[in-house]
């Protein structure tokens, strides 16, 4: 890592991550030492973002090369294979006759690695050798290549249905724990710069509504699996596009209403004690209009 790259990320303010400055100032500690990097958080907080921004610092033509974890991706995918044509040609033990895998590609740049504990053990340890040794092992063969990059990582410590990365492989990280938006202006600002829009009005009380409904439910004791900023910019955007079917304005509080059961319902998961006895729709549309009513409006608002 350049003294460049060092002065670029020491002023750099992580521009496209609204909010997180603890967050912020772990990463920039971790990459000042060079340190491989799991965020670690829940979808739809921005750890795809952070990781672009650290491409951004590092310069226009810096690579960004993304992997998406998963059960199906192999060694060979990530690594590359020995071309058995090549092979023949130049030697199966020679560089001419290996194809580089992706992750080579984020040589000089950043690798990002999503969901990296919904991979294989097998396909962790052949990146554990590439991050520790800058070689790769194809079969019998060892390939020695370049492979100077960045490597950030995440981690959904929420999903269930991955594989447990092993104690040898967290030892070669630096973990950084990332949350929701801290405050209800924060997640509001991300709203107004990430949302789309229509020509249609949202009065900016019922935008708070939005917001600090969906920020009710994560806080919820019902609730297992709780609602990203993703499903408040789907109220938003819904809320929009259905007041425009309507051929109105502006956006009434039955246009949010509306779009409850369709934005919300998929991103919550009930607790064993209340999924017997209703629905993630009932559930996420009760606790709308209980919200509505607490704030003083009536049900003829959105029923």
């Amino acid at each position: 890592m350049d003294n460049q790259f060092k002065q670029s990320l020491i002023n750099s303010s992580f521009d496209d991550i609204l909010g997180q400055d603890a967050v912020k100032k772990q990463l920039k500690s971790a990459l000042v030492m060079q340190r491989n990097i799991i965020l670690v958080g829940p979808p739809g907080i921005g750890k795809t973002t952070l990781a672009k921004n650290v491409a951004k610092i590092s310069g226009n033509h810096t690579p960004f090369v993304r992997i998406q974890g998963s059960p199906d991706l192999t060694a060979e995918d990530l690594i590359g294979d020995i071309d058995p044509i090549k092979a023949m040609e130049f030697g199966p033990s020679s560089r001419e006759a290996f194809t580089k895998g992706k992750i080579f590609k984020a040589n000089k740049g950043v690798l990002f690695f999503d969901e990296l504990n919904r991979c294989s053990e097998k396909l962790q340890n052949a990146l554990l050798q590439v991050l520790e040794e800058k070689k790769a092992t194809i079969g019998s063969y060892d390939v020695d290549l370049d492979a100077d990059f960045i490597f950030i990582g995440t981690m959904n410590p929420e999903d269930t249905s991955t594989e447990k990365l092993s104690d040898v492989m967290l030892d070669r990280f630096d973990l950084v724990y990332a949350g929701y938006p801290e405050t209800t202006e924060i997640e509001t600002a991300i709203i107004h710069n990430k949302g789309k829009k229509l020509d249609v009005n949202y009065p900016e009380n019922l935008l708070q509504l939005t917001v600090n409904y969906v920020r009710q439910l994560r806080d919820s004791d019902k609730l297992e699996k709780i609602p990203s900023v993703r499903a408040t910019l789907g109220l938003y955007e819904q809320a929009q596009s259905n007041a425009f079917l309507e051929g109105k304005q502006e956006v009434e509080l039955k246009h949010i209403f509306l779009a409850v059961k369709s934005v919300i319902s998929h991103r919550i998961r009930l607790k064993p004690s209340v999924k017997y006895l209703k629905t993630p729709s009932e559930f996420a549309l009760e606790k709308f209009s209980q919200f509505c009513e607490h704030l003083g409006y009536g049900k003829q608002g959105y029923g």
